[in-house]
């Protein structure tokens, strides 16, 4: 059975989540303060961490920096009462792998929860990095097995939602997807009024590996329909 640990302070939702995780099903442990839930969270391996970013004595945007430079890998799906783009781009930024904002729908929840669990699966079988070679297009390396990035030879640093879409565009040189089929491809589900996540991450890849954001080399828009990745790419052997 999964083991989720929950971070929350509001003891009604933090209820909530465990009931509704329960029933998928998961084992789910709760905290209710940042000090003890970051304590249990490197005290044993979880399956997802859900973590809300406004907690008493240590925040949730500490505890997901302070993860993050561990091993092993924990998904970590944020929750907020915030609603500014700022404070979902930093959770994002600092590497959170998905994002919700109070309210939100049970459904929801769950069907985030389960895309999370099934992409660490996939990378745990190694379906999305067996034996692939390194694409290389117009001096930008994208490194599958490594999951790493370089352009003109220099490392990108890039969050693990930014990989997944960039490696998803990379594997598919030259077709359009709408907002919605890359809600579905990388993030697993596909709710209408939720592209702006889309839009978000396509938004922080330009700024990272574009020299003109105005003319894109790699991501295109395709004015009406969605967005596209260049379509002549250069396999590389490993």
């Amino acid at each position: 059975m999964r083991k989720v640990l929950v971070i929350e302070d509001q003891r009604d939702i933090a209820g909530l989540i465990g009931l509704h995780l329960r029933d998928i099903p998961c084992d789910v442990t709760v905290r209710y303060d940042g000090k003890s839930g970051l304590a249990e969270a490197e005290a044993r391996r979880y399956d997802l961490l859900v973590l809300d970013i406004m907690l008493p004595d240590v925040d949730g945007l500490d505890i997901c920096r302070r993860l993050r430079g561990k091993t092993p890998y924990t998904p970590i799906l944020m929750v907020t009462a915030k609603a500014s783009e700022l404070d979902r781009v930093l959770g994002l930024e600092l590497g959170a792998d998905d994002y919700l904002t109070k309210p939100f729908s049970v459904l929801e929840l769950v069907a985030r929860t389960k895309a999370l669990f099934r992409r660490m699966e996939a990378l745990s079988r190694g379906e999305e990095t067996a034996q692939e070679h390194p694409i290389r297009c117009a001096g930008l390396l994208i490194d599958p097995a490594k999951r790493h990035v370089a352009l003109d030879g220099r490392g990108v640093e890039l969050t693990t939602k930014e990989f997944d879409l960039l490696l998803h565009f990379a594997r598919n040189p030259g077709r359009v997807y709408s907002r919605l089929q890359l809600l579905d491809a990388v993030w697993g589900y596909g709710y209408d009024g939720y592209e702006h996540n889309v839009n978000c991450h396509i938004n922080r890849l330009r700024a990272k590996i574009e020299r003109d954001h105005a003319r894109p080399r790699f991501i295109m828009t395709v004015r009406g329909v969605g967005y596209k990745f260049a379509d002549v790419l250069e396999r590389q052997p490993v």
